[in-house]
C-alpha cells in the first residue's frame, strides 16, 4: 500500500491506494476526483514544468517559459535538456512558441512572459 497526497482539490486528501492482481485500490478520498488522480499517478504520472531559456539579449539574459500540457514524469530530465539548449535569438512575445511537440509528447514550449517584446 502506498499514501500519496491528492492535489485535485482543496481538501488535499492523504490517499491509501494499493495494486493487487491489476486492480487499483484507493481510499480515504472524500471526492471521486481522488480516485482519479490516485489511479493515474500510479499509472502514468504527469507534471507541468515551469523553467527559463537564455536569450541572446544583454538586458535579458533569460525567458521564462512553461510546457502547454502536462508531460510524463520519466521524460521531466530530457525535456530539460531540450530547453536548456536553447538560446532565443529573436523576440518573441507571452504565449508564443519556442520549442513545438517537444520530443514528441504533445506539448509545446511556450513563453510566459512579453518582456523581450517590451524592452
Amino acid at each position: 500500500m502506498e499514501t500519496i497526497v491528492c492535489i485535485e482539490c482543496p481538501n488535499g486528501c492523504e490517499l491509501e491506494v494499493e495494486k493487487v492482481n491489476g486492480e487499483i485500490t484507493v481510499r480515504k478520498n472524500r471526492c471521486k476526483r481522488g480516485v482519479d488522480f490516485a489511479k493515474a499517478e500510479l499509472l502514468n504520472p504527469k507534471r507541468t514544468i515551469s523553467s527559463t531559456v537564455k536569450t541572446v539579449f544583454p538586458n535579458v539574459p533569460v525567458l521564462p517559459v512553461r510546457v502547454s500540457a502536462e508531460i510524463p514524469k520519466a521524460r521531466i530530465f530530457d525535456v530539460m535538456k531540450e530547453i536548456n539548449n536553447v538560446c532565443l535569438d529573436k523576440r518573441i512575445g507571452k504565449g508564443e512558441i519556442i520549442i513545438q511537440d517537444v520530443l514528441g509528447l504533445g506539448a509545446d514550449i511556450i513563453a510566459t512572459s512579453n518582456i523581450l517584446k517590451t524592452l
